[in-house]
């Protein structure tokens, strides 16, 4: 809408006016945002969180931990003994049927046969033995 100029009175007066709907537009935006986050907000996350109670916690328990070895070519030790597969799938299977099984700690050499890691990593998991770690990453790196 055009005005008349007369004089720098007017245009001091024309200059007081805001324009207001860029605001309302962007508030109206805002309260949208808003209303689609507030659901994804309200969901709860059950947690089963131990109760206190005045009696101690149990002592913890020794772990027996066996170390097997993988040496150059099929070289297999149990805890520095010198065995092969069949010794080693035997231990694996006593080791197995233990009401606290063991923690086993396969140190495979730089110089290993993978075909002997491979089969000695399937026999522990076919035995059903589930504390398993791989141990001396550091010289292959």
């Amino acid at each position: 809408m055009a005005l008349p100029r007369r004089g720098r009175k007017q245009d001091a007066a024309l200059m007081m006016e805001i324009n207001t709907t860029p605001l309302i537009d962007v508030m109206l935006v805002l309260l949208i945002m808003l209303i689609i986050t507030i659901p994804m907000q309200l969901h709860t996350v059950e947690l089963d969180l131990p109760v206190p109670t005045d009696s101690p916690p149990p002592p913890p328990k020794d772990v027996r931990i066996v170390r097997i070895g993988i040496g150059p070519g099929s070289a297999i030790q149990w805890n520095g003994e010198a065995i092969d597969l069949a010794a080693l799938n035997e231990r694996l299977a006593a080791a197995a049927t233990q009401p606290d099984q063991p923690e086993l700690h396969v140190r495979p050499d730089a110089q290993a046969s993978y075909a002997t890691v491979v089969h000695v990593m399937a026999s522990i998991k076919q035995h059903g033995l589930t504390k398993v770690g791989l141990t001396g990453q550091e010289q292959f790196n």
